[in-house]
Formats: structure tokens, sequence, C-alpha cells
């Protein structure tokens, strides 16, 4: 509970802040560097080491994939025949198709069941999540936009964000027998940040704006992000025959609200960003009550 409790106060304040007290300008994005270029990082440095990887991870970033490419195939049908403009089925696909599985999913997922939990819920954001936006993300904001992209600048993206390249230090790490206590406890106190952080960040940012026409996609869109994916993948667990906190982190992880990187990315393509941020605020709220949910029927 008190960490359950620590996650709503973040939000809160944050919202508060934003609203009240005139932050200074570019709080947020200083706030992200900190947590994208340094707290991540450092969080997954100190928990790679510790995980025994097991053959059941595949479900981890396979349902990643799932999620977004059933966004991708869902409302591009159904775009085609509620007659969506292309810009309205590229935001859908972005914001619904790519879960917030790190500065929401990691402070969630570490509340409901631990560091245990945790460190299952970072290789589905770093293996999943963060390469199909890297990948699949920047392709549909292209295709949508009219842009052009180039694979060597979605390669560079994954390979030398610092995140993946801390993935790959805490695997040889872990092979050659863990940090020293002492690096490990730096590690977990810069990564201890996180949570703080990146939630408050959420809340500076947070916003939900319903414009007119926009009602019936985003009960769509959410429809498919928190609770028709969720229950593909679990189904997909369960033909699988993957059980335990396995099963529960990964289907968590693809009920989480969209990811905010997907709105900016929305945004910057001119991908209806109004709908996006829409989705993004009431994904968000939402998404409070439906995660644990999540959860406690999953036992």
């Amino acid at each position: 509970m008190a960490a359950f409790t620590l996650l709503i106060a973040c939000l809160l304040l944050g919202a508060l802040v934003a609203r009240l007290a005139r932050p200074p300008l570019g709080l947020a994005q200083g706030l992200n560097w900190w947590v994208i270029n340094l707290a991540l990082p450092a969080l997954v440095l100190d928990l790679i080491p510790q995980l025994r990887f097991d053959w059941q991870f595949w479900f981890l970033v396979v349902s990643q994939w799932l999620v977004f490419a059933g966004a991708f195939a869902g409302f591009r049908l159904l775009g085609g025949r509620l007659g969506w403009s292309r810009a309205r089925i590229g935001a859908l696909t972005l914001v619904c198709g790519l879960g917030n599985t790190s500065f929401m999913g990691y402070p969630m997922i570490e509340a409901l069941h631990g560091r245990d939990g945790l460190a299952l819920g970072v290789v589905a954001d770093q293996l999943g999540c963060f390469v199909v936006l890297a990948t699949g993300g920047t392709w549909v904001s292209a295709l949508y936009s009219g842009a052009r992209t180039h694979a060597s600048a979605i390669a560079r993206r994954v390979l030398l964000f610092p995140a993946f390249l801390a993935l790959l230090v805490g695997v040889l790490a872990g092979g050659l027998g863990g940090w020293p206590p002492l690096v490990d406890e730096v590690l977990q106190r810069i990564g201890s940040t996180l949570v703080p952080l990146a939630l408050f960040s959420v809340g500076l940012r947070f916003r939900l704006q319903l414009g007119e026409g926009q009602a019936l996609p985003l009960v769509l869109g959410l429809g498919w992000k928190l609770l028709l994916a969720p229950l593909l993948v679990l189904l997909l667990g369960v033909v699988a025959e993957v059980g335990g906190l396995t099963l529960t982190v990964g289907v968590l992880q693809a009920a989480m609200a969209p990811m905010i990187s997907a709105a900016i990315l929305a945004d910057q393509h001119n991908l209806e960003p109004a709908l996006a941020n829409s989705v993004l605020g009431a994904g968000i709220l939402l998404s409070l009550a439906m995660v644990p949910l999540w959860s406690l029927a999953l036992g």
C-alpha cells in the first residue's frame, strides 16, 4: 500500500504543481532526461544481474508485439469502415499499441508484485515495448504522416539507448557473479529516484481535453489497450503454458496506460495530437484502477 500510495501521491503532486505553482519551463523535460539517461539505466544495471533467465521470458517480449500488431490491424480495419482520417488511425495505433511500461509500469508492478515483478517488468519494457517503439512506432508514424524513415537510424536508436546498453552490461555482470556490494548500493539508490520523478513528470504533463467527435475513437482505443489487449495476451500465455509471475507481469504490462512517448511521436508527425493526448490522459486515469483489477483477477 505504501508503494501504491507513493505512485498516486507523485502523480497528484505533479498535476497540482503544473496548475498552481508555476514550475520553471522545461522542468518535465529535465526530469525526463534524468529518468531516461541515469535513473533507468541504473535500475536496469541493478536488477538484471539478479535475474535468473527462463525460457518463458519470450512471452514478455512477444506480448508487447502482439499489443502493437493488434492495434495496427484493428484500427486500420475500423478506420476504413468508420471513415477515419489517416492521422486518426496513426494516432490510435501509436498511443493504444504502445504502453507506458516504464514510467507507469515500473512503479505499478513494484507496488503490486515487489522487486521480483519489477525485474520481469524491465525485460518486458526494454526487450519488448522499447524495441517496438523504436522500430514499429517509428515505421507507423512515418507511414501515416508520409515521412521517410531509415533502417540505420532505427538501429542506432535501439543500440545506443542508455537503458538498452545497461541491459547488455547487466547481463554480462550477472554472468560474472554480479556487482560488488558498494556498486550495487549506489545503483539501487540512483535507480530508486525513477519512481517519484517519473510519476511527478507524468503529472506535470497530464492533460484531458476531449474534442468534438473524439469520444468514439477514445472509447475504442482504450477498450483495446486496457481490456482486449491484456485479455489476448492472457490467452496467449495460457495456450503457451506460461505461468506464475511471468504470466502476470506480461498481462499487466499489456494493460498499462498509453505511452507518453507515443503521444509525443504522434504530435511530432501531426497525427491528430489532440486525440492522442486525450487518450493518454484518460488512459492514465483508468489504468490506475484497471491494472490493479487485472492483478487481482490473476491472483
